[in-house]
């Protein structure tokens, strides 16, 4: 019986995908408004984690949010880093397009 030997992992360079799998959308769908300090030096930065958005429409977003709030921000990884606790005015303004944001973290 011929197995399916397909290499996963290599000491060298980590995880393989292979070439064939789909790229996955970032975020899981559940969108989460939070408020984090640490790490940054005291300063509050609303994050919005989930969106299932591709890297550029998530860019996007992030800059209407960051105007919306009248801020400087970020998009890192998958999650738009808005500066200052802003997260009600961040839940609006998802709900006004399309969201179900839910708050996290307190």
């Amino acid at each position: 019986m011929a197995r399916d030997r397909t290499l996963v992992f290599s000491t060298e360079t980590g995880r393989i995908k292979p070439d064939d799998e789909p790229a996955a959308t970032i975020g899981d769908g559940n969108v989460r408004v939070r408020l984090e300090k640490k790490g940054r030096g005291g300063k509050t930065v609303t994050t919005i984690s989930g969106l299932p958005l591709e890297p550029e429409a998530l860019k996007a977003l992030g800059k209407k949010l960051k105007k919306k709030c009248g801020v400087g921000g970020a998009v890192k990884d998958g999650i738009v880093e808005i500066q200052g606790d802003h997260a009600e005015k961040i839940v609006t303004a998802l709900r006004a397009e399309g969201y179900d944001p839910k708050r996290s973290g307190g």
